[in-house]
C-alpha cells in the first residue's frame, strides 16, 4: 500500500471509529457500528453490496434519487435472491429527459415511496456490508445528501469504486502514457466497456439492479485478474 493509500485507510478507520458514538439517530448508529471499517481486512473475507442509483440529473443540489438497486455479494457468489430495488417519488418531479433516459414514468413514481419511507429498510440492507459502486462521486454524493436531509447528520463511509480501480490501471501510469504516446484515445471507463476488457457480457444500462449486478461481476473479475483474495481492503477503497 502506498503512502497515500495508507493515509486514506487510516482516515476512514478514524472516522468510522468515532461516528457511531456521535450518531443521534439509532439507525445511523447501527449503520456505523456494523460497518466493516478495518482497512487490513482481506477483501475476500468481507460481505459486499453493489449499489446503483438512477437520478433525475447529475447535481445532487438540484436533482434527486429516482431508483436504488442493491445486490449483496462476495468475491465467490452473488445473492440475486436478496436483491433490493426501490423506485422513489422524487421531490423535484420528473423531466421529459429523465423519463426517456430511465424509462421510469410519472405513473411509476406518483404512488412510489419517498426516501424517508424506505430509509430504515435501506440502512438495514446496507448493514455490515462494504458498498461497491461504479463512479463513486455520483453515488456517494447523492446518497450523502439524501440521507443527511433525512437524518440531519453527515453520512460518510468508505467504498470500493470499480471505475477507480480501472482508472488506476488504464488512465494513470505506464499504460496511459503509452496510449498517449501512440496517439490513442484514453481507455473508456464506462461500465460495459470496463466489463468487456474481462470478457464479461454487455448488459442493458440505466436499470439500478442490473447495473448493480454488472458492478458486482466487474469487481469479482478485477480482483481475480489484478489482486487476490488476501488484498487488504484499504488498498481498494476510496
Amino acid at each position: 500500500m502506498n503512502t497515500q493509500s495508507r493515509g486514506a485507510a487510516s482516515d476512514w478507520a478514524s472516522w468510522m471509529a468515532g461516528a457511531c458514538e456521535q450518531a443521534r439517530d439509532p439507525r445511523l448508529a447501527g449503520f456505523y457500528r456494523d460497518f466493516p471499517h478495518d482497512p487490513s481486512a482481506p477483501v475476500a473475507e468481507l460481505p459486499l453490496i453493489a449499489i446503483d442509483l438512477e437520478t433525475t440529473g447529475l447535481d445532487p443540489a438540484r436533482h434527486a434519487i429516482l431508483s436504488i438497486g442493491l445486490l449483496p455479494f462476495t468475491l465467490s457468489s452473488i445473492r440475486l435472491s436478496d436483491r433490493r430495488h426501490w423506485v422513489l417519488r422524487p421531490p423535484t418531479g420528473l423531466s421529459g429527459e429523465s423519463v426517456r433516459f430511465h424509462n421510469i414514468t410519472h405513473s411509476d413514481t406518483e404512488q412510489a415511496p419517498t426516501m424517508a419511507e424506505i430509509l430504515t429498510d435501506l440502512l438495514t440492507a446496507l448493514a455490515g456490508r462494504l458498498p461497491v459502486v461504479h463512479y463513486h462521486p455520483l453515488e456517494r454524493r447523492f446518497l450523502q445528501r439524501a440521507l443527511e436531509q433525512e437524518l440531519r447528520q453527515p453520512l460518510r463511509f468508505p467504498l470500493i469504486d470499480t471505475m477507480e480501480l480501472e482508472a488506476r490501471r488504464h488512465r494513470r501510469g505506464g499504460l496511459a502514457r503509452l496510449r498517449h504516446w501512440l496517439g490513442r484515445p484514453p481507455a473508456s471507463l464506462r461500465l460495459n466497456d470496463c466489463r468487456q476488457r474481462y470478457g464479461l457480457p454487455a448488459y442493458g444500462t440505466h436499470h439500478a439492479v442490473l447495473d448493480a449486478l454488472a458492478t458486482a461481476e466487474l469487481l469479482q473479475a478485477q480482483i481475480q485478474h489484478h489482486y487476490d483474495a488476501t488484498t487488504p481492503v484499504g488498498e481498494l477503497w476510496v
